[in-house]
Formats: C-alpha cells, structure tokens, sequence
C-alpha cells in the first residue's frame, strides 16, 4: 500500500539496488583530505526533470522504471564505492568508504499529482515544495550511505530523478559524471553497454599526496567543532544541523544570456581604468559579481556589515602533478574573503567584487600547493559561526562547465535541473543555459521579500547594461 508524505506525493516502494553481478570482494576506499575537508557538511541535493507528456503509469512501470534501475545496477559496477557505506571503525582514525557483498543503493519510486510545468518554471515558488522529491540520506553515528535516489512519477507530464549525496564522499563534477555515466548505460540498447573513458571513474588515491597528515587535522577539527564530552558523540558521522526554516523562503531562476555576459564584461572595462589583463572576467565572476551585488542590495542593512564571498574551485588540474579528470572523490577547496556590504551597495559593487573575486582566483591560477593548508578548515569555520551570528555569506554550488543537461537517459534532455540544497546553504546554483550556449541559470532561494526586491534590481539592472 502507498504510504502517503504530503497530498502530493505517494511513496510506491523503497528498494535497494545492487551493482550488477553483484561483486563478492569486500574492500575499503580511504579519504583524502579534500574529502575529510568536508566531513560534516549537509549531503547536497539535486533534481533532474524529465517532460515526456505521454508517460502513464503503465508506460512508466513497464519501460522507463526498469531500465533505470538496470541501468542503475550496471553504473554501480563502475562506481561501487557508491554502493557501500562511510564507516568509521574504533581502530581507526577517520572513516572511510566500505564495501561489502550485496550492498546497495537506496531507491525510492514515489509518485506526484504536483504541477510538473511549474516545478520546471523559472518562476517563485514554495522551496519546500521540492522537499518531497528530494530522497533522504541515511546518515547515522556510526554508518553514512554515500548517495541515496528517488524516481518520481508525474503521470502524462514526466518524471524527475532527484539525488542526495555525502559532499565527503564526491565534489560537484563526480556527482556530475556519475549521473550523466548512469545516463550513457541508460540510453544504449546493446546487451553489453560500455562507459567512454571520460565517464569511467578513477578511485586511485595515490594521485592526492597528504604528506603532512591533513586529513587527520581535518578530522580532529571537525571533532572540535561538533563534538561534546562523549568521545562517542565526538566520533559520530552525523552531519551538522540545518538551522534555516525552508518553509519561510522562496525559490526562483534567473537566467544571464551570452549577450548580457558580454554587456556586463564591457561596462567594467570601460568603467575601469585597468585592462582585462589585471581582471578575471570570466563567465563565472561576471555572473557571480552581478548577482551578489543583488542580493546584497536586496538583504539591505547597515553597509558596515559583515559579507563573505565563497566560491569552490576545481584543484584537479591545478595540483603538481595534475589529477586525472575522471578522478572520483573530492578534489576542491574553498576559498574566502571577508567584506564590507557596502562594497556590494555602491553604484560601483559590480566592479568592487569582480576585483575581489579576480584576486582571489588569480592566487589559484599558478596552481596548488599545500602550504597553509592546515589552518583552511578552521577559517571556515570561523567564517560559519559568522554567518550563524548574521553575516551574509554569498557562495556557489554547481558549475556551467558541468554539462548537467546532457543527462539524457533515452527520452530527452532534462527540461529542468534544481539544485534543492541550496535552500539551506543561501548559495546561489549556476548551471549552463540550457536554451542558449553560453548563457548560465542561476538558481536562488530568498525569502519572499528579498525575492522580490531582488528581481526587480535584476531584471532593472540589465536594462541598464543593454
């Protein structure tokens, strides 16, 4: 019988899939310290919607379910550390990834009677309502799932596939490259479907050197930060809390087009007096420059407070050697810099965080090292307990350099993909344009006040560059 979660969904079953032929090795994979880096971080969610207009449930059943999750079963082959769980046993120092005969991936099968069209709009609506398509990650003290599915049925509109993964177990791109391998196998009709080698994952750790033990500072931090008097508490896999009401906010996309990136590249040059040499304006910081000034002027308040600009940046070809580009784990960092809001409020605020975020990016350009690497989680840190005490903190999630619309599973191009965890983060999402080449979505969640406000210097603004 369905077990129904809200008027809009029913759950129709919650299964465990395998990786085909089952595999009889038991092994383990440890953590790097780009992986121990992000321990206790809330698992990250996305949504893939699919429109097929003729889907009924029989369709849906009888075709599309089971070769997903065939599919499914053949990409865990590939990718079977996905199939096993983060553990951390008494004898050792950090946890790692284990995996042992018939592990599994959770998969749950639901179906909604919600407005499919206006889930994949670019218009406000309720953050909570992408809650339910969003699975759970079962995450205890003592074992951590490293990714967790659900297949959601919209009758005669479509179905969407939502995933909730670790962040200490695999960083945006592999997430990426997960979904679009388990999309390749899905699309191919021969009997032995086989993976490009972009899409094939290496798991070698040996390609990230730790040669100072970072990972276990890491770990020993986090302990610091989250831990209690009880050494088991202490040792616990749960992630931290989410302190943000979902029901009180609002979500939406805006889209910057090809031509608006252009405009906003050529209003700096020529409101500057320095040459494109000295600023990074890349597609990235001209979109990420644009929107933090909105969304600074949106929050409004004193201009003598606290702003922190964040964005993660791929190390893969920037460590010494380089790491392969089907690495799978995590191989990112963070990087941040303190600011004045009234930076951000200026007429100038475009320009003041494209420098900003420029210098920042340039000091990554030359490459990565290690140096200083021990005290980047505690600034993190510090910049979080600012944020809880009221600091606007300004970050990304996702990539335009992550194709997440070639995702096509046999029927289509996904008509919209969400990232739904930034609902507690209050980072933005950037995607790739999936109407235009070279256009980037941006997805936010606001409360409804600051959506509002927040639009209307939107859309203002780029009247005025045009």
């Amino acid at each position: 019988m369905a077990a129904t979660i809200d008027n809009r969904i029913k759950i129709h079953e919650v299964t465990r899939i395998t990786p085909f032929s089952n595999p009889t090795a038991e092994f383990s994979l440890p953590l790097t310290l780009f992986d121990t880096y992000w321990l206790k971080f809330l698992p990250v969610g996305r949504l893939f919607f699919y429109q097929i207009t003729e889907l009924t449930s029989d369709l849906f059943n009888s075709v599309v379910l089971p070769k997903l999750k065939h599919s499914l079963s053949l990409t865990l082959l590939h990718y079977l550390p996905l199939a096993g769980n983060l553990m951390w046993p008494e004898d050792t120092a950090k946890p790692a990834i284990y995996y042992f005969p018939n592990d599994g991936v959770a998969v749950t099968i639901a179906e909604s009677n919600a407005d499919f069209n206006t889930l994949c709009g670019d218009g406000v609506r309720e953050a909570v309502e992408f809650r339910p398509l969003t699975p759970h990650l079962s995450i205890s003290d003592d074992k951590a799932a490293p990714i967790s599915i659900q297949i959601t049925l919209f009758p005669n509109q479509g179905f969407c596939i939502g995933i909730s993964i670790h962040h200490a177990i695999f960083d945006g791109r592999s997430s990426a490259m997960f979904m679009k391998s388990w999309a390749c196998l899905c699309k191919q009709d021969e009997e032995n479907p086989s993976l490009p080698p972009e899409l094939t994952p290496s798991f070698d750790r040996t390609v990230i050197k730790d040669p100072k033990g970072i990972d276990l500072v890491y770990v020993n931090n986090w302990l610091a930060f989250t831990g209690s008097d009880s050494d088991q508490n202490k040792r616990s896999l749960k992630v931290m809390p989410s302190i943000v009401d979902v029901n009180k906010l609002v979500r939406a996309t805006f889209v910057l087009t090809r031509q608006h990136i252009k405009k906003l590249r050529d209003k700096i040059l020529s409101a500057s007096n320095v040459n494109e040499v000295k600023l990074h304006l890349s597609t990235f910081v001209l979109t990420c420059a644009y929107v933090y000034t909105c969304m600074a002027k949106a929050r409004g308040g004193e201009s003598n407070r606290d702003v922190l600009l964040v964005f993660t940046a791929d190390y893969r070809n920037r460590l010494d050697p380089p790491v392969p580009a089907n690495y799978f784990g995590n191989c990112v960092g963070s990087h941040i810099t303190n600011v004045k809001a009234r930076g951000l409020m200026d007429e100038t605020g475009v320009f003041f965080v494209a420098e900003k975020l420029s210098v920042m990016i340039k000091e990554i350009e030359n490459g990565i090292t290690l140096e200083g690497f021990e005290d980047k989680l505690l600034k993190l840190m510090s910049l979080m307990k600012q944020a809880v005490e009221g600091a606007q903190g300004l970050g990304v999630a996702g990539s335009i350099r992550f194709d997440v619309y070639g995702s096509d599973f046999g029927w289509g191009r996904p008509k919209k993909v969400e990232i739904v965890s930034i609902d507690t983060t209050g980072a933005i999402s950037l995607a790739e344009s999936r109407d235009e080449d070279g256009g980037v979505e941006i997805g936010l969640v606001l409360s409804q006040q600051e959506m509002e406000i927040f639009s209307s210097l939107f859309e203002k603004g780029l009247k005025d560059i045009v």
